[in-house]
């Protein structure tokens, strides 16, 4: 994939504007902004509200059949996708070519809640990854009385059973909150996989290093529901848990090749 020099989060209203105008063609230099761009070549979607009554959104590129659903921060104290997905679509909005026949789903912030608190779990104390229902659910007050009981979960489900993707990569981190000891086992972080994925999850290692494991689908997961009880690829693509503190010219320059290709699989890219 070409590199791109990507200019530190920045940007007035009015540069906005001037940059997004018409989006009929690329930048000459790509700008990370705050605020998703309204145009042409995009669709901001709501998808409902947090427990906290916080906006829940997703933004989609293009109109094609092949269809990519990417999410960051489930678990709000693991903000680093959130940058990844922000630069993500900057990428992709100046890359016309690559969006021929693609749709790309991006959901930046899931978990609105726990970001603002920064913390794992949402603002009723329930693990938003534990609660999907997949054949392995399991009811508890971590999990969830019941599938789908909280809010930011509907609003996945939601962007699941309206756009039925060909495949899902969210992005998480081994933090101390987590499942005990992976951080330790894999420092570097690791690309997990759910369901038809694994050739999915080969092709992004090669674009980062991060090392493809199988760690099993915990009970409620995304990757359960989606992976394993409804067949459909899913990545969990786990950065390292000091991924939040580095700039976002180096999360992309580490990271972004590999989101790029899961949005092209099965086509091959090179740097």
């Amino acid at each position: 994939m070409k590199r791109i020099n990507l200019v530190p989060w920045l940007i007035s209203a009015a540069l906005c504007t001037a940059l997004f105008a018409g989006c009929h063609k690329p930048a000459a230099e790509p700008l990370i902004i705050h605020r998703l761009p309204t145009c042409g070549a995009t669709r901001r979607v709501p998808l409902g509200n947090s427990v906290e009554a916080r906006p829940i959104e997703c933004v989609i590129v293009g109109n094609g059949w092949d269809v990519t659903f990417m999410l960051a921060a489930i678990h709000g104290d693991e903000p680093a996708g959130t940058a990844l997905l922000r630069d993500l679509l900057t990428y992709l909005l100046q890359q016309p070519e690559l969006m021929q026949g693609r749709r790309v789903i991006l959901l930046p912030i899931a978990n609105p809640d726990g970001i603002a608190e920064q913390t794992r779990l949402n603002a009723n104390g329930v693990d938003l990854n534990r609660n999907f229902p997949g054949d392995n659910r399991q009811n508890n007050a971590e999990n969830g009385l019941s599938a789908l009981s909280e809010p930011e979960a509907v609003a996945i489900e939601k962007v699941i059973t309206k756009y039925a993707p060909e495949r899902i990569v969210s992005i998480h981190q081994f933090t101390e909150t987590g499942p005990q000891a992976l951080s330790e086992r894999y420092p570097k972080g690791c690309i997990d996989y759910d369901g038809p994925a694994k050739d999915l999850a080969r092709q992004m290692a090669k674009h980062c290093d991060l090392p493809v494991e199988r760690l099993g689908a915990r009970a409620g997961s995304l990757g359960s529901y989606c992976g394993l009880t409804l067949e459909v690829p899913v990545i969990t693509f786990e950065l390292p848990a000091h991924a939040h503190l580095l700039d976002s010219y180096s999360l992309w320059e580490k990271y972004g090749a590999a989101l790029v290709a899961a949005v092209i699989y099965p086509e091959k890219i090179t740097r």
